[in-house]
């Protein structure tokens, strides 16, 4: 009897750590010390000293249940992107830069191809973000797991001047709120997304002229990452009040997170286009119409607050930049914060 005859494949470990180094230097940034394959990773903070009061800002995630999508698919290089964009645009929220980035993978089965396909696009989000992939774990866990399955999630730190961060007690009535278009369902409401349409490969490989691509491609379509947009308008002097990230629980948990509390937000819904996945939902699952505001996205992904003529600048300048912004409401003066969607 041995670890390999228990499940665990000390050297498929070691074959996938071969594989994704390649990955892992691609997002090396110069404040990384040392490589992979050490016990933690480091990063210096010596570039940053400059800073008044620099404060570490944090976030973890996973991708949930659109990993059974990529399991049924046996499609694994977007997830990590997923993974990523979690976590990072949560810390996007504060006004914080991402510095670092670590993962967790817990697999049934160590297949280091598929391991290192994961970790491809755990690399590329980090690339999005500017974020450096210092270091992470993949677990082997037979018996716990399928081996044809696994768990991703991550963790982020990032950094931002405290003078710089941002703070929802600046909203003022009259602010608008600009929203920024998401790639899709991102990684939320797939519990739901998957009791609406059959989970086959064959349903799943069908190709719809309304999504202009597979089923399966456009529930596998990664979350965006916004640090390059939001550091575009920084880069403009575009002073943003307060943002809120569109995940789990869509619009009416997440907005009203960015607001004081005598202020509630109110949304036009024609403001913006809603991609055709969440129409193929709304119809093919009978999914009331407030009840889709309440899981998902609908085509928002971040919502930013600023002062009516900087709200103006940040849709001129991401337009010159070749990216789309709707002002999709405005903040008001309410006796509770709250959101009204009209």
């Amino acid at each position: 009897m041995d670890y390999k005859t228990a499940g665990v494949d000390v050297e498929a470990g070691y074959r996938a750590v071969d594989l994704m180094k390649k990955f892992v230097e691609n997002t090396r940034r110069p404040e990384v010390m040392g490589g992979l394959g050490g016990f933690s990773g480091a990063f210096s903070l010596s570039p940053f000293k400059n800073m008044k009061k620099p404060v570490l800002v944090s976030g973890t995630d996973g991708v949930g249940t659109k990993l059974k999508i990529a399991f049924l698919l046996n499609r694994h290089d977007s997830v990590g992107i997923d993974c990523v964009a979690m976590c990072v645009n949560d810390i996007a929220c504060t006004g914080g830069e991402p510095l670092f980035f670590l993962d967790y993978i817990a697999c049934g089965k160590n297949i280091p191809e598929k391991i290192a396909d994961i970790v491809k696009g755990v690399s590329e989000g980090c690339i999005l973000s500017g974020a450096a992939l210092i270091g992470g774990e993949t677990a082997e866990m037979p018996g716990f797991y399928p081996e044809d399955e696994y768990d991703l999630a991550g963790f982020a730190v990032g950094i931002v001047d405290e003078d710089a961060m941002l703070d929802k007690a600046n909203v003022r009535d009259g602010d608008i709120l600009i929203g920024l278009p998401s790639s899709g369902l991102h990684s939320n409401g797939y519990s739901l997304v998957r009791k609406v349409f059959q989970m086959s490969e064959p349903n799943l490989n069908r190709y719809f002229d309304a999504l202009g691509s597979s089923l399966g491609e456009a529930l596998l379509e990664p979350t965006r990452i916004y640090i390059k947009t939001l550091s575009l308008l920084k880069e403009n002097n575009i002073g943003i009040k307060s943002i809120s990230h569109i995940t789990g629980g869509g619009f009416y948990e997440n907005i009203p997170r960015m607001l004081p509390d005598n202020m509630k937000a109110v949304i036009n819904k024609a403001s913006w286009p809603v991609p055709p996945i969440f129409e193929m939902l709304h119809k093919d699952g009978k999914l009331d119409t407030d009840m889709m505001y309440h899981t998902f996205n609908m085509g928002i992904g971040m919502v930013l607050a600023l002062a009516p003529e900087e709200a103006e600048k940040a849709i001129s300048v991401l337009s010159d930049a070749g990216e789309a912004a709707y002002s999709i409401g405005r903040v008001q003066a309410a006796s509770s914060r709250g959101i009204e969607l009209c």
